[in-house]
């Protein structure tokens, strides 16, 4: 059997949704409804059952923090994490063109002749 058949990451979509509820403090429904509003997109199993990773059930408590903990609503909560994901986005590009400039600034000083 090969060695990455169970190595398991935080996207890897496991927990059938009863679970997820479980370890999301939500009812199966608010799952449900949370998956159509587009708040959280879990994987699905060949008979198009929902299976959720880790990193979906810490986003169904974050959804759940901000609707009781602050008031927000789906929409604003739905924009929200559309922001947070675009800005880790945008932190990564940043962070790979520094890389690039870096790269480029010491190819110009190695090429160039002394001033």
């Amino acid at each position: 059997m090969d060695a990455r058949f169970f190595d398991i990451s935080d996207d890897t979509p496991v927990y059938v949704i009863s679970v997820a509820a479980q370890l999301s403090g939500l009812h199966p429904q608010t799952l449900r409804q949370y998956d159509r509003l587009g708040l959280v997109s879990p994987g699905r199993t060949a008979g198009r059952g929902r299976l959720y990773s880790t990193r979906d059930i810490l986003l169904l408590r974050e959804v759940q923090r901000l609707s009781q903990e602050h008031g927000i609503n789906l929409a604003g909560i739905k924009r929200i994490l559309e922001l947070e994901t675009e800005n880790m986005r945008l932190r990564e590009e940043v962070t790979r063109l520094r890389g690039e400039l870096t790269t480029l600034r010491a190819l110009v000083r190695y090429e160039l002749p002394p001033a």
